[in-house]
């Protein structure tokens, strides 16, 4: 009986051994599957410039300790990538219709076998990144300011309110995610070298890219400028905004607005910045006539300065500005300009 049972339990334990052996292969072979992490550039600059974005998203993407690649899809290839980058793939679609840069980001990312893929949360990858998480059959995670681990992000939530983290409860999926530029360092420009294309990729074909009509600027871009003057309900009008882009042209910055400023037809649509607009940290943020609601705030308050200049002293701006001015903007604003 002894002898029996003895036998029961060594067939059970051999069993298990066997089973949890399967396992852990399955998991190795699993892991050993995927090649790399697939970072999709934003639009070049002129040149072929790697954006500042894409920058920071490649200085992202090195902790995940896997071979970084690149994706450019356009007409032209780079001229000039991110250093730490191992590989570029470029697709040279004509358009860049969402859907025809998703079903690029499938198709490379299938071949290249990546297992993170990445993007920036911008307007550009926040159209993109979704739609390749659907074809990839994958849940995106957005917007993420920390990454603690290749499978714990961090990410703002209650805009800006809150920061909340997220787990990935299986990590043998792909990992679909973008990333807020503004909270990695960039990563060095470098000659291109090799590029691999893809040529055989074709575009979306529910719809047809007509057109795009791009406005141009002596002025820094908005999310790239190192030091950024902002104005919003309290300038008034739109031809009052004169006074900031003087100020502006003194420091060498790009010129930015509240949502209200936007809504109010003072600016144009692309110098928002917040939450429903463009995020930004630069070196030095002057907000002239903004009150400080928590949607602007959430896009402007990782600046390393920022100076509020607001006749309330009660005004939300001030809890989050370095220095505050209590002052009527058509005064200050002006003398500051004077004085540089």
């Amino acid at each position: 009986m002894f002898s029996t049972m003895l036998s029961r339990i060594i067939s059970t334990s051999t069993t298990r051994a066997s089973t949890t052996l399967r396992s852990n292969l399955v998991a190795n072979l699993s892991s050993q599957r995927w090649a790399s992490t697939l970072v999709l550039s934003e639009p070049l600059e002129e040149g072929g410039v790697t954006p500042g974005q894409t920058q920071s998203i490649i200085t992202a993407a090195q902790s995940f300790g896997q071979p970084v690649e690149l994706l450019v899809v356009g007409a032209d290839p780079p001229t000039q990538i991110p250093n730490g980058v191992s590989k570029v793939h470029h697709v040279p679609l004509k358009d860049r219709l969402a859907e025809s840069v998703a079903l690029a980001v499938e198709q490379v990312a299938s071949e290249s076998d990546a297992s993170v893929i990445l993007g920036a949360s911008t307007k550009f990858g926040s159209t993109v990144i979704p739609r390749a998480a659907a074809l990839l059959d994958v849940s995106p995670i957005t917007d993420i300011l920390e990454i603690q681990d290749e499978n714990t992000f961090v990410r703002p939530m209650y805009a800006g309110s809150v920061l909340g983290k997220v787990a990935i409860k299986d990590p043998t999926k792909r990992k679909v995610l973008s990333i807020r530029p503004t909270s990695f360092d960039k990563a060095p420009l470098t000659e291109v070298g090799d590029i691999q294309t893809h040529s055989d990729i074709a575009p979306y074909e529910g719809a047809e890219w007509v057109g795009e009509s791009v406005s141009r600027s002596d002025r820094p871009d908005l999310q790239s400028a190192t030091t950024v003057v902002s104005g919003g309900r309290g300038i008034k009008s739109g031809e009052n905004f004169v006074i900031l882009e003087q100020l502006a042209d003194k420091l060498g910055a790009a010129v930015g607005a509240s949502r209200a400023a936007v809504d109010a037809g003072f600016c144009p649509n692309d110098w928002q910045v917040g939450q429903t607009g463009k995020v930004v940290a630069p070196d030095l943020y002057i907000a002239a006539g903004i009150s400080g609601a928590i949607q602007h705030l959430s896009g402007m308050k990782d600046s390393k300065c920022i100076v509020a200049i607001n006749t309330d002293p009660e005004a939300p701006i001030f809890q989050v500005a370095d220095y505050g001015v209590q002052a009527d903007l058509f005064v200050a604003v002006p003398e500051l300009t004077e004085k540089l």
